[in-house]
């Protein structure tokens, strides 16, 4: 009597093939919302990271150039850092000025500014608050007199 070998071919059936699509498609489902979510609030931190960085940038240069630097709120999203050669708190001609616009990199992040910082050459600063927001909440970044820049 002879006997036949049946040989089985490598790799995945048609049935497995789709409900391995099916699970996935559902899991991603699931996910999506939530993955919007965080990359939301991850834009908000960013946006925040930016502008107390460049605030504590114009208060490290307001202190080794030993001049005032101002950060200029000019609306909800562009802020100019104002490198105040003669620390009248003026634009004058000829004193470096740095435009940025936080929608550049965060584009549903605005905020909004009690006042306009000023760094003096001692490290010291005019206060102010300064309320980054989007869709999914805000942050507060706050300027203390002695200097201190921090998100809250």
């Amino acid at each position: 009597m002879r006997y036949f070998c049946v040989k089985r071919e490598k790799g995945f059936t048609l049935i497995e093939l789709i409900i391995s699509i099916t699970i996935a498609v559902i899991i991603m489902a699931i996910l999506a919302p939530e993955l919007r979510k965080m990359m939301t609030r991850n834009r908000l931190n960013g946006a925040g990271r930016q502008i107390v960085n460049d605030l504590m940038n114009a208060r490290m240069k307001a202190s080794s150039q030993n001049n005032r630097f101002r950060v200029i709120f000019l609306d909800n999203h562009r802020y100019m850092i104002h490198d105040d050669d003669n620390s009248n708190n003026t634009v004058d001609t000829g004193e470096t000025n740095v435009t940025k616009d936080i929608q550049d990199s965060y584009q549903d992040v605005t905020f909004s500014a009690t006042a306009n910082p000023i760094f003096y050459p001692r490290g010291t600063s005019w206060g102010t608050t300064i309320t980054v927001s989007n869709s999914i909440g805000s942050k507060d970044v706050s300027v203390s007199t002695a200097g201190r820049v921090k998100i809250d």
